[in-house]
């Protein structure tokens, strides 16, 4: 049977919960356990796909082509696997669902309410993911703080969820993640706000079996056993979390704070861990990675030219792959976060003087785009080494028609429609749809790679698949022209209608891809791209 852990959060947002649920969810599967994970988002969006960056943080995309929240990319990273949209249970999606079946008739002759219309929504909801996965453990982090509004539905449900299973604490386990703040006046580890979250958590009914506090350091003995005696768990139930040099040391030191056994013990797993004990894999390979990770042998500084730099968050996919390919290469990465519209002045030359590789990511928009097309520039021109994905892939385009080819209004007809050479433009599938969400090129589709290119090289096989999120692509019109000029298409839909990657032979790197291989990258699986990128950073620093 079906075993879940529900995580929630107190006191505010951005405690790290996505983190803490990651990281039990990588001791648990290390002991041969399969484990999934469940993020439940309480806003009205039905998806996290028409989200500002800037206020949301990354889209991420799963293979299913369902635009998520950036913590379902630390999920699929720490675990190892691929989620789908049901892992994803948004305020949204349930009152959408509870509409349609009211207007077709599902509830006739009833009042519909969120008692138990909606709560019973979301269980289903989750159950059908157990019923799809058949896994030992789903973790289930509750997004948002215990006291909001739009989380209360989904904490009814959890309550719910755990009487439909029985007293039988062995079932479902509740772990409550919160603030331990120390007063610099006082210097001392403050448990109120813990106890007084506790306290509305047990409102609505929900005992914590774990409480996990975040702090700057450590939580003393004392600080501890306060927080046991004052919000009623086992001392041993109370984790200390304290802020880690990197998100890949969180397993380890929660293990060695006694979670994971304390987890196995309350939630009686030993038996099953016992006879799963050829299938465990152990924490030993993630403990190399961290080693390699934390032992750097040379150095090496990326210039990321987005669009959305105030909030680092938006490039979530694209810093963790470079973190696997520092581990993989023993190799200090620094990033230095450049917004492209202040490459759009006349002495943009000088905040990339200092790069030794320039990243160029997604994003949407007319503003800023000039400053990455600057880049491209400077990065061919200087032969840096270069990766431009999705935005970036269709800049390198323009940048390379305006200055090789010689079209200066060259463009894309996202930024100009009146534009004489559109070597970027609309996707005919595109055409004719008016809804926003849910709607561009979404998820994994193969894509094929000619023989004797660098992406083959790369790649090492014919057929690749990779994620998508874009609307525009490259116009076939001006492709003979662009590949006589020097810019090779090395990747391709299976159609050979859809440009997938790009190359210039003559540089020491100058890639693109439409696609977003960051989505792919695990810790110690690196995108090949990413990692290739950088060994030829490495290698062009060497010479």
């Amino acid at each position: 049977m079906t075993k879940f852990i529900v995580i929630t959060g107190g006191v505010l947002s951005g405690l790290g919960k996505g983190i803490v649920t990651s990281s039990l969810g990588k001791l648990l599967k290390s002991h041969g356990l399969s484990v999934t994970a469940i993020k439940v988002d309480p806003y009205l969006n039905c998806d996290a796909g028409t989200m500002n960056p800037f206020e949301h943080g990354e889209v991420f995309v799963l293979r299913d082509g369902t635009e998520v929240d950036l913590d379902l990319g630390n999920y699929e990273r720490f675990l190892d696997t691929e989620l789908t949209g049901d892992d994803n249970i948004t305020t949204g999606k349930v009152y959408r669902s509870v509409i349609e079946k009211e207007r077709s008739g599902e509830y006739l002759g009833k009042t519909v309410q969120i008692i138990p219309h909606i709560t019973d929504e979301i269980n289903r909801r989750i159950w059908k993911v157990a019923d799809d996965t058949n896994s030992d453990i789903i973790l289930i982090e509750m997004g948002g703080t215990v006291g909001d509004i739009e989380s209360a539905p989904f904490l009814e449900a959890s309550r719910q969820l755990h009487m439909e299973l029985g007293d039988d604490s062995k079932n479902l386990i509740f772990i409550h993640t919160t603030l331990v703040p120390v007063l610099s006046v006082v210097g001392e580890q403050k448990t109120k706000p813990t106890q007084h979250s506790v306290q509305e958590l047990r409102a609505i009914g929900i005992e914590p079996d774990i409480i996990v506090g975040r702090s700057d350091n450590k939580l003393d003995k004392s600080t501890k056993k306060k927080i046991s005696l004052f919000c009623d768990v086992p001392v041993e139930a109370v984790v200390s979390s304290p802020n880690a040099n990197n998100i890949y040391q969180v397993p380890l030191i929660l293990d060695d704070e006694g979670m994971t056994s304390y987890v196995i013990k309350k939630m009686g797993l030993e038996e099953i861990i016992q006879e799963r004990k050829e299938q465990a894999t152990g924490m030993v390979e993630w403990k190399e990675f961290l080693e390699s990770y934390e032992n750097p042998t040379s150095e090496i500084t990326i210039a990321l030219v987005g669009k959305y730099c105030d909030l680092k968050d938006a490039y979530t996919s694209h810093e963790e792959a470079l973190n696997h390919c520092r581990a993989a290469t023993k190799t200090k990465i620094n990033i230095k976060y450049i917004e492209s519209e202040d490459l759009e002045k006349e002495d943009h030359k000088n905040l990339l003087s200092d790069v030794d590789g320039i990243l160029i990511p997604g994003g949407f928009g007319t503003r800023g785009i000039n400053g990455k097309i600057n880049a491209v520039n400077y990065a061919r021109i200087n032969d840096i080494p270069i990766l431009s994905i999705c935005l970036g892939f269709q800049v390198s385009v323009i940048e390379f028609a305006r200055n090789v080819l010689g079209y200066e209004d060259a463009n894309s007809s996202e930024f100009d429609e009146r534009t004489e050479h559109p070597v970027i433009d609309f996707m005919p599938m595109q055409r004719g749809i008016d809804m926003m969400g849910g709607t561009m090129r979404l998820g994994a589709e193969k894509v094929l790679l000619d023989e004797g290119t660098r992406a083959f090289e790369i790649y090492g096989e014919e057929e690749i698949e990779e994620r998508h999120r874009h609307r525009y692509e490259v116009n076939l019109d001006f492709k003979e022209e662009i590949e006589e000029n020097g810019m090779v298409f090395s990747g391709k839909s299976h159609n050979q209608k859809r440009m997938e990657i790009l190359e210039i032979t003559e540089h020491p790197f100058f890639m693109g891809c439409q696609f977003h291989p960051e989505f792919c990258s695990r810790p110690m699986k690196p995108a090949p791209l990413f990692l290739a990128f950088v060994k030829a950073i490495i290698e062009q620093k060497g010479k």
